[in-house]
């Protein structure tokens, strides 16, 4: 039984831990950020990066902490019922209803779209989101050397041309930070709204997914003690972790330059594009985006196999293909309705799951603690269930919430709850669910003697 990984085999998960969450579609979501927050940006950033990369490691960490290796088994501290919703509900949006679409659309945006007039651009993303599914359907029957190959190969090329647009970036600015406008809603909490832009990447979820393969990973290094696969992970992860902030500090200032030269756009797949044909010219915007493409086909091929996957151990282990294939008739579906509507539908969903997710991954982290109350997971999560339902409701349109029972709902939330208004009301609640469990935990401790 060894006790620590050897530098080589910490390098090596700290690269899968990048390459597991580092899709290109994270690259659309600090560039945004960045132009909205304008000369705010470093504060934003701050708290997409908590968001966006602190909390998905803690969850690789919870494997860790409490032993388990699939994300039903986590859940299952909470009740059996909901690890079937969680689990069910988690792979739905990192799978055919969100991540999978974004990952078409943003191809899209980023390859084709810049040279098709826009007349056309329904047409031609229809053929190019079922060009892009299909080649997800063929590589998933039987995933082949191909991927390694593309994932040896393409993440360096990625980074050398991604590295060389942002070193250009700064030697030669589109404008400057100080002076880069600022929207409105990064006026008065420009951090607060950093942390909810991270939901959009999706990786506290991914993180729940992917975990369970980087522990295995450890494991198989021959790390067998729990306590030190937690911590061999944490190392082992940072390489990948930090890589990750690295690169979305660098784009969200990027995005905050280009105000200089560029107007605000609606999603940073746009702006990308921009900055890539701003400088590299039509040969590297076509560079970039054959490099966004296979990206993208990688990442959902992936996700494709692990819905399938993980479909099939819940419902029929014999129907791995049928999840596969309903999977990606749905992601077909959702991918044509455009990346920007794509992501405005999924912010509701995501203030409803991502407290959830958070709170299961830090009582999951203090297991040691949390384990010996019976209660906590159930009573933290039940209380948290109220602030995500609410915070869902507090994003919907506005055209929904002119209903007179939601706006009462809102009016009085925003009223007497802490933090409502800022997305973070689940905190309150958790700590509420908290001392509730260490109450009741104290009262049943007497009749157990």
């Amino acid at each position: 039984m060894k006790e620590r990984l050897s530098h080589k085999e910490k390098l090596y998960i700290g690269i899968m831990v990048f390459g597991l969450f580092f899709g290109a579609g994270n690259l659309i979501f600090p560039i945004q950020m960045g132009q909205e927050a304008g000369k705010n940006v470093l504060l934003a950033n701050n708290g997409f990066l908590i968001s966006a990369i602190g909390i998905p490691f803690l969850a690789i960490i919870s494997f860790g902490s409490t032993g388990t290796n699939k994300i039903f088994e986590l859940a299952s501290r909470v009740s059996t019922s909901f690890a079937y919703f969680f689990t069910i509900v988690l792979y739905l949006i990192i799978g055919p209803i969100f991540a999978m679409p974004r990952l078409a659309t943003t191809s899209y945006e980023m390859s084709i779209a810049p040279f098709i007039p826009e007349n056309k651009s329904t047409l031609y993303l229809f053929i190019f989101s079922a060009v892009f599914f299909l080649l997800v359907l063929i590589f998933s029957f039987k995933p082949s050397n191909i991927l390694d190959y593309i994932g040896k190969y393409l993440t360096p090329l990625f980074l050398v041309l991604l590295g060389g647009l942002v070193v250009i970036s700064f030697i030669y600015p589109m404008g400057s930070i100080k002076e880069a406008p600022v929207q409105p809603i990064y006026e008065s909490r420009p951090f607060v709204e950093g942390f909810l832009g991270g939901y959009n990447t999706l990786d506290a979820l991914a993180g729940l997914a992917f975990g369970a393969i980087i522990i295995e990973s450890v494991k198989g290094f021959g790390i067998d003690k729990k306590s030190r696969i937690a911590v061999e992970t944490m190392k082992a992860g940072v390489f990948g972790i930090v890589l990750m902030g690295i690169i979305y500090t660098l784009l969200s200032l990027m995005g905050a330059m280009s105000l200089g030269t560029l107007s605000l756009n609606l999603n940073g797949g746009v702006t990308l594009s921009q900055l890539a044909d701003y400088y590299l010219g039509v040969p590297g915007s076509v560079l970039l985006g054959l490099i966004v493409i296979i990206a993208c086909l990688k990442t959902a091929i992936g996700l494709a196999t692990s819905f399938g996957k993980a479909y099939s151990e819940i419902f029929s282990e014999k129907h791995y293909l049928s999840f596969v294939l309903g999977c990606l008739a749905v992601a077909l579906m959702v991918s044509n309705i455009g990346l920007n509507a794509i992501i405005t539908a999924s912010i509701p969903v995501l203030m409803f799951i991502y407290p959830l997710a958070m709170v299961l991954i830090l009582l999951s982290i203090f297991s040691n603690w949390t384990d010996k109350m019976p209660s906590c997971y159930k009573i933290t999560m039940g209380f948290t269930v109220i602030a995500s339902i609410l915070d869902a409701v507090r994003v919907l349109p506005n055209e929904l919430k002119q209903n007179s029972f939601i706006s009462s709902v809102l009016s009085t939330s925003e009223q007497y709850i802490p933090f409502f208004t800022s997305g973070l009301s689940w905190i309150i609640f958790a700590f509420i669910g908290i001392v509730v469990s260490l109450i009741v935990n104290i009262k049943r401790k007497p009749s157990s003697v």
